[in-house]
């Protein structure tokens, strides 16, 4: 499971590094939920990544960032992958998804930090669109 950790996470840019550690809570909730309440968090996980996303999209066209066809293809990706996995989490099949979250997820994320949102950032902030 992955854990927030600002000074191994953080990117610079506040309003990315709080949807961020939002993202990374919500997954440690859903490694904790029982089966109960393991579909609403799923649900509610899948929200989230496509407004992270969405968000994601508009500083990117703010920067004129370049790789932002690989960033998008990217999250297209993750949005696929979550609803794909979430209609089986409507019919009760919970096993992939408790997997996708516990590593999947995160081993994306933590690769996806590192790579594609650091580069983001480091744009935003060498161009001046964030302090």
């Amino acid at each position: 499971m992955l854990n927030w950790k600002p000074e191994l996470h953080a990117v610079g840019v506040t309003e990315m590094d709080a949807t961020h550690e939002d993202f990374v809570r919500e997954l440690a909730a859903l490694t904790k939920a029982g089966d109960e309440d393991f579909p609403h968090l799923f649900h509610a996980l899948g929200l989230h990544t496509r407004a992270h996303f969405e968000n994601e999209g508009r500083l990117m066209r703010t920067c004129r960032f370049p790789a932002i066809g690989e960033h998008e293809s990217e999250h297209q990706r993750i949005l696929g992958e979550l609803a794909m996995i979430g209609r089986g989490v409507a019919r009760g099949n919970l096993g992939l998804a408790r997997a996708y979250v516990a590593i999947g997820l995160p081993d994306w994320f933590s690769k996806h930090l590192v790579t594609m949102d650091s580069a983001l950032a480091a744009r935003l902030k060498a161009q001046g669109v964030v302090q």
